[in-house]
């Protein structure tokens, strides 16, 4: 069973943290970038905090010819590069529990091998503990390499009833649409039981976005307040500087709502939108995100222009350099229909949220790097202050920023200081770093170590995967049957027309992408 212990951070009220149980984790695709940039560095910084358990080991499967001293070297490489205060020291140390082993994901004695290199392992570090198949690699490999691990007898459950049935984490995206994403978990669930299957959200790891459910069932004064009564609409942004880079050929074949949508946007409105949860354990909070998700009101082909604006970069400037537009960019067709900017207007049909829309955007090569969640409350019924020209106050703002400057702000209305009538707009802020003196963890520590310690809270459950998609596919079918042209936006945007229209037309205005 997992553990638990105090954390390390200091001014923190009441703290304690999961440590790791005993576990084997086997990561495919462990010469790639993800692992590299994301997943090593994040182990270590666990094994920093010495939350891995003791007998912790990591296998590394892939195509790439390496041996284990080969393997720890470029580990060590990425180390040094992605974190500023790794010693050597440290790094040998830590990367004794490193191994590496290399074969073809399709050959069925690569995983014989495999499960050899395991039994090894598995005695010498005296594991009784679990095995965790990490598959960093592409989705389109997926069902090979699950398949593959039931064959070889590796996802089987374990004779020893003492012993964790062996894990399987997976990257979004989760299916590519609706039918493949319920191919994949018939796959996935011919050969691991749904209590051991991790999808993994990265987002869901943020620690500003597991703030949502504290800031919201901790606190008495917000709840009362959380529903249409009080609430006007909620703005959800996830705005980014970059263009597709590197990941054009993807990017291509995707496009922002599989990208980001079906993923990131629909798990940040159920979380600021689900009810309370009976209590805060993994079933009991994907439960009610997965009702919330039900009860999101689905597209038609009829409601698709009045509540969707697709757009597509074209050549701008960004921070005073020159950026292509995306028809320009490497492997893109130049006759590419896909969008990189989504706008939409949702709406929750349960009680709580009846009548008030969800407005969401999200898009690349945009003026700033933004994710938050805007709450605007109602205006005041009444204002008592026409005579000094105040025919209408300004709305309530409560204002989660995601990224960057991870925080909250709360806008309202005082007195200023001078004459007797004297109104002023006010913000109430606090920066996670200012108030907590550390740096913000980074979202893979905060999912590995769950991983590890069997806490399936922040990871998506077959059935919201298969909702959320469900949700997408008339758009995602009328972009595709009716060859809907995006409209073109300049590359470092703050906004655009077909886009500012959209909530426009009904009185409201999206919060600036850039801050005055």
């Amino acid at each position: 069973m997992p553990q638990l212990k105090p954390s390390l951070y200091k001014n923190i009220g009441a703290c304690q943290e999961l440590t790791a149980s005993p576990a084997g984790l086997v990561v495919f695709g462990a010469s790639g970038d993800l692992a590299h940039r994301k997943l090593f560095p994040s182990l270590f910084r666990l094994w920093q905090r010495n939350l891995l358990d003791e007998s912790f080991y990591l296998l590394g499967c892939g195509r790439k010819e390496l041996s284990d001293e080969k393997f720890r070297d470029g580990v060590k490489a990425g180390l040094k590069k992605f974190l500023s205060d790794v010693t050597d020291d440290q790094a040998e140390s830590f990367l004794k529990r490193f191994y590496y082993i290399i074969g073809d994901y399709s050959d069925r004695r690569f995983y014989e091998s495999i499960k050899e290199r395991l039994d090894v392992l598995d005695k010498e570090y005296r594991m009784s503990g679990s095995r965790v198949f990490y598959l960093s690699v592409p989705p389109d490999i997926y069902d090979k390499i699950v398949q593959q691990l039931r064959d070889g007898g590796l996802s089987c459950p374990t004779a020893n009833k003492n012993q964790p049935n062996p894990r399987l984490v997976i990257e979004k995206p989760f299916g590519h649409d609706l039918e493949t994403a319920r191919q994949l978990n018939r796959t996935i669930s011919r050969c691991f039981d749904e209590s051991n299957v991790y999808r993994i959200d990265h987002y869901l790891g943020k620690e500003t976005v597991q703030n949502i459910l504290m800031f919201r069932f901790a606190n008495s004064i917000f709840e009362p307040v959380w529903n249409n009564n009080y609430v006007d609409h909620v703005q959800v942004t996830i705005a980014e500087k970059d263009g597709v880079g590197r990941r054009a050929g993807y990017y291509d074949n995707s496009g922002a709502i599989r990208d980001m949508i079906q993923n990131h946007t629909l798990q940040l409105i159920s979380l600021a939108a689900m009810e309370p949860p009976v209590s805060f354990d993994a079933d009991s909070v994907r439960d009610e995100k997965t009702k919330l998700l039900k009860a999101v009101r689905p597209f038609s082909e009829s409601s698709f222009a009045e509540n969707v604006v697709l757009g597509q970069y074209s050549s701008g400037t960004i921070n005073g350099q020159s950026v292509a537009g995306y028809l320009e960019e490497e492997s893109v067709a130049g006759d590419s229909l896909t969008e990189t900017f989504i706008a939409a207007r949702m709406f929750v049909d349960n009680w709580r949220w009846s009548g008030v829309p969800f407005y969401c955007r999200t898009g690349k090569c945009l003026a700033s790097k933004k994710t938050e969640i805007v709450v605007t409350f109602k205006q005041m019924p009444h204002s008592m202050f026409a005579s000094i020209g105040i025919e209408q106050l300004p709305p309530n703002i409560l204002i989660m920023r995601i990224q960057p400057d991870e925080g909250i702000s709360l806008r309202f209305q005082a007195k200023g200081p001078g004459g007797k009538m004297c109104l002023s707009t006010l913000e109430m802020t606090f920066n996670y770093k200012d108030i907590f003196g550390v740096e913000i963890p980074e979202a893979y520590q905060r999912l590995l170590l769950d991983c590890m310690a069997g806490d399936q809270t922040l990871f998506m459950r077959y059935d919201a995967v298969e909702i959320s998609w469900k949700l997408l596919e008339p758009i995602l079918q009328d972009r595709r049957g009716n060859k809907i042209k995006p409209v073109q936006y300049p590359a470092g945007a703050a906004s655009f027309p077909q886009a500012d229209e959209l909530i426009e037309k009904d009185g409201r205005k999206w919060r600036p992408l850039k801050d005055n």
